[in-house]
């Protein structure tokens, strides 16, 4: 069975949402906790947290959508499909996709417990897994055919 082409496009929107929030949330990395606790630093910052990992698994859900007769149900299974496809490694998928992904449910679904404290050392630590990602969905975009996909 042929697979569908991924659509470029869709994907490089996706990766720009990932981007912009990326550099939004870096212009927390030089303040302080204290600073980032006060104003509007903490909704902004969960803004674009939520934003980037909502682009993160619309990327992988378009990916895995392309597979015959692949469809997951969680985020946490998109990351393990992605996994399983060499798509991105498995230690990745391990160390840091799977986290990501309960770390999207957690904004969504329990967003009321996430604490600034939590927030700033995400931003201080962990910014790089989105970077880590984009650059595998770049090597894919080079190299559909390497995966066994092509784009439109």
């Amino acid at each position: 069975m042929k697979r569908v082409p991924l659509n470029k496009e869709v994907i490089l929107d996706r990766i720009r949402i990932i981007e912009r929030s990326f550099h939004k949330l870096t212009e927390f990395k030089d303040i302080g906790l204290e600073d980032f606790k006060s104003g509007e630093n903490f909704a902004i910052a969960e803004h674009y947290l939520r934003r980037a990992l909502e682009a993160v698994f619309d990327i992988g859900n378009h990916i895995i959508s392309r597979i015959p007769g692949v469809r997951a149900s969680s985020y946490k299974e998109i990351a393990l499909i992605l996994g399983r496809y060499n798509i991105v490694s498995e230690e990745f998928v391990r160390d840091k996709l799977v986290k990501m992904a309960g770390y999207r449910n957690r904004l969504v679904y329990f967003y009321s417990e996430v604490t600034e404290e939590e927030m700033y050392e995400i931003i201080q630590t962990e910014l790089t897994d989105l970077e880590e990602f984009i650059s595998r969905i770049k090597v894919l975009l080079e190299n559909p055919e390497k995966y066994g996909f092509s784009l439109t």
